[in-house]
């Protein structure tokens, strides 16, 4: 291969790395785009969270168990009958959301830490901590996030 071809070689190389780094900078400013850009009130909290709009239903949350709300990122249960708890959904290990709640225990299905769903107590590790508790309101057969 003679000088000039490799030359022509790097100067390739540095352009596709230029390139690519431009096209990056490009994807992340688009994917930056605050709520602003979307019409919403630029809060970093998750949709639905304090808005006031109804979360669930009642009747939506098993006795024993829980249903978890991705978007909002909290887990909701029902310990008792009639009695209703709001936990972050984000385990205290590594940030992976909880999955599951059955048997009064909110599971995480990345290392299988498991806690109370009447308390958000950590249960079985490796998760450090409880799960925070969120607030919410029962009022009418809907449960809002506060």
């Amino acid at each position: 291969m003679s000088a000039s071809q490799e030359s022509q070689i790097r100067l390739g190389r540095r352009t596709v790395v230029t390139a690519g780094a431009a096209g990056l900078a490009v994807a992340l400013t688009a994917c930056g785009a605050g709520a602003e850009d979307a019409g919403g009130s630029g809060s970093t909290e998750p949709a639905g969270q304090g808005d006031g709009a109804p979360l669930t239903a009642t009747s939506d949350v098993p006795e024993g168990g829980g249903v978890v709300f991705a978007d909002q990122e909290v887990v909701v249960t029902q310990p008792k009958p009639g009695e209703f708890k709001a936990f972050s959904s984000k385990c205290t290990h590594q940030g992976c959301a909880v999955k599951g709640v059955s048997g009064g225990v909110i599971t995480c299905p990345c290392h299988n830490s498991t806690f109370d769903a009447a308390t958000g107590e950590v249960t079985g590790g490796p998760a450090p901590r409880p799960l925070p508790e969120k607030k919410i309101r029962v009022e009418g057969g809907s449960i809002t996030l506060v």
